[in-house]
């Protein structure tokens, strides 16, 4: 089963085992013996492919170990190799059962036969009444047999033993050996490291070490036997190992790991609950931050479209001068006229001019301050006003100049408060000394500010112009765009039109549709910026998150030289601690989208009249960032976990 020849291992100027050849049968059980610091361990830990020697040729069986990959190693250690450590090196987060079945796991076997073939070892050991029992409820004793089932769970063709006894009370220990000798007569190669004499001589061969040589070789029967001459035996080739079964079984051998990764990633942050929680703390704030504000970016542009569409909806106004402030307006305003070319345009579905005059409104004896605006048929559908009550003003109204006027719900508060809305429809008023007829009532306009508290009266813009103002010019008009035709397109043909007919361009437009694409371009680019900020807020929980996975990797040192003495492959490792760093992520995401959800409610609470908005993609872009950040962050540290020596690893306290 084992040959050795000519195996040296030495560390920088010191020499731990020099010139080993050994042949070890199937079947035997060999005893390694020496003092401390012989090298006995050493040579275990060689056969068992958890060290490497620094010269030297090592075959098992047909394979040439010394030529294999640390992967190939692993797959030899977990399909013919088992493990009797002396201080048992049972996980402490798993049950004797999760325990023994490890092993099966990396074999690629489904849940159901690994823990069949689990409870059947732990029944042939006694130990069927601990199956769900934690190693810290186990004596020495179980915990040693507990550790012997595991090295038998995918067959343990060799059982390597170091010092198996040394924890234990006698009688545990002396059943130990019972157990090692029963093994040894069904089949079982077993090869036994231990320092004492008496414990020794239960072997079929002794095996003495001393300064790193083999001195004596020796059936139990005390005939001796010299070392055989491997120089005279056939050169050892290289033979690459072969694909056991298991090793094809790539969908449940993937499967049963995910499964095992994210138990143990559960395990770990419920074991460590308050760090769990304070490395999650970056990326809750990071993934609530990036909630919020797009949800408050949102909000504002809500609100702030809101305000401008009392422009109307496609809307262009046209004013006099050449923009805001010009002095020179007053010299060269609209006319009729002007209307009269715009409404020719094919692009415009509505032109209606557009004048105001302020006055003192007078209702018996209430007298307000009050707005009249001077407006044609198109008006109120143009700025999307509602009516309440009543009707709109129509052609005959224009046309004749008709003292009728539509109030808004400012002018009935302040007027008709103490009226049912039916019963103000006819009612006279006075503005400006001339009576005007109620006609209809105006829903609350929702854009207009609370703040806003101005009486508006909407007339027929003749009626302005005749009766009150005298002034055949006009300050604005407005017109609509038809649904099918661009807005910026209609905008450019009204100003070549009326540069045309005035021939000077004397007035400025306004877009409606410019103003709402420039107001949702900036909204979106403020929203990128406070989002990008947010996400370095996700970036520091990133770095929160390596720190904190570097730290468990170093506590979890010996987990992890376990794992791989008993056939993890770097693989493995990796995805173990790559996993838990990104279920640490999306628990962190999903607190913070909780988190998000609670802020918005509450703020929308206390916010009634601005209200935030919740986006869907910005949860899912919360949710695949967390990913991100556990793969970018939580692979250097399990990447670090996978590189891991194995002797190393399990001599970490």
């Amino acid at each position: 089963m084992i040959s050795l020849e000519n195996i040296y291992k030495q560390i920088g100027q010191t020499s731990i085992l020099q010139g080993i050849n050994l042949h070890i049968e199937k079947g035997e059980f060999v005893a390694i013996i020496g003092q401390s610091g012989s090298g006995k361990t050493s040579l275990l830990n060689i056969i068992g492919t958890l060290d490497e020697p620094s010269s030297g040729f090592y075959r098992f069986q047909d394979y040439e170990v010394t030529m294999m990959s640390k992967d190939e190693k692993a797959r030899l250690r977990r399909e013919k190799i088992g493990f009797i450590f002396q201080r048992y090196n049972l996980l402490s987060l798993l049950s004797a059962k999760e325990n023994v079945a490890l092993p099966a796991v990396y074999a690629g076997k489904s849940t159901e036969s690994r823990n069949t073939r689990a409870k059947e070892l732990l029944k042939e050991l006694e130990l069927d009444h601990k199956l769900d029992s934690k190693p810290n409820e186990l004596s020495g004793g179980q915990q040693q047999r507990v550790s012997i089932a595991r090295a038998l769970m995918n067959g343990g063709e060799l059982i390597l033993a170091d010092e198996p006894t040394g924890a234990l009370d006698s009688k545990s220990g002396v059943m130990v050996l019972e157990i090692l000798k029963e093994l040894n007569a069904k089949g079982h190669t077993i090869i036994l490291v231990t320092h004492d004499p008496s414990i020794a001589a239960q072997a079929k061969r002794i095996i003495e070490i001393k300064d790193g040589q083999i001195i004596k070789d020796s059936q139990n029967s005390a005939q001796i036997v010299q070392n055989k001459d491997l120089n005279s035996s056939k050169t050892i080739s290289k033979v690459s190992i072969k694909a056991m079964p298991s090793e094809r079984k790539t969908y449940n051998l993937l499967k049963n790991q995910l499964f095992e990764c994210f138990k143990i990633a559960y395990s770990s942050i419920i074991a460590h609950k308050l760090r769990s929680l304070l490395t999650m703390l970056g990326i809750i704030i990071g993934i609530a931050s990036v909630v919020c504000v797009v949800a408050l970016g949102l909000g504002s542009q809500e609100q702030v479209l809101a305000s401008i569409s009392r422009l109307g909806t496609n809307t262009i106004e046209i004013r006099a001068g050449r923009g805001f402030g010009d002095i020179r307006s007053g010299k060269t305003r609209l006319n009729l006229s002007d209307v009269s070319t715009l409404r020719s345009l094919p692009y415009l579905e509505a032109v209606e001019p557009q004048d105001d005059t302020s006055g003192t409104i007078v209702y018996k004896n209430i007298m307000l301050n009050a707005r009249a605006e001077g407006v044609g048929i198109n008006e109120f559908s143009i700025k999307g006003y509602e009516l309440e009550l009543g009707r709109i003003l129509n052609e005959h109204d224009i046309a004749t100049s008709a003292n009728v006027a539509v109030i808004d719900h400012n002018g009935r508060n302040a007027l008709f408060k103490d009226m049912a809305v039916d019963e103000i429809l006819g009612k006279v008023f006075i503005f400006a000394n001339k009576a005007f007829k109620v006609i209809g009532v105006l829903k609350k306009d929702p854009n207009r500010r609370a703040e806003d508290t101005t009486i508006r009266i909407y007339m027929p813009f003749s009626t302005l112009m005749n009766k009150l103002t005298g002034d055949k010019l006009l300050d604005e008009i407005v017109a609509k765009v038809k649904d099918d035709a661009s807005p910026s397109v209609a905008e450019q043909a009204i100003i070549r039109a009326l540069e045309i007919k005035r021939g000077q361009k004397d007035f400025f437009t306004i877009n409606s549709d410019a103003i709402r694409q420039s107001i949702e371009e900036n909204t979106r680019t403020m929203t990128i910026l406070i989002t990008s900020i947010a996400l370095i807020a996700l970036i520091v929980g990133g770095i929160g998150v390596m720190n904190i996975m570097l730290v468990s990797v170093s506590e979890r040192t010996r987990e992890i030289g376990i794992r791989m003495a008993i056939g993890a492959r770097k693989e493995d490792i990796l995805m173990q601690f790559l996993i838990e760093a990104i279920m640490i992520c999306c628990l962190g995401a999903v607190l913070g989208i909780l988190l998000s959800f609670a802020v918005v409610q509450a703020f929308n609470i206390l916010s009634p009249d601005f209200k935030m908005i919740v986006s869907i993609s910005s949860v899912f872009l919360g949710l695949l960032s967390s990913v991100f950040i556990g793969v970018v962050f939580g692979f250097f540290p399990a990447k670090n976990a996978a590189n891991l020596n194995p002797i190393n690893a399990l001599s970490k306290e």
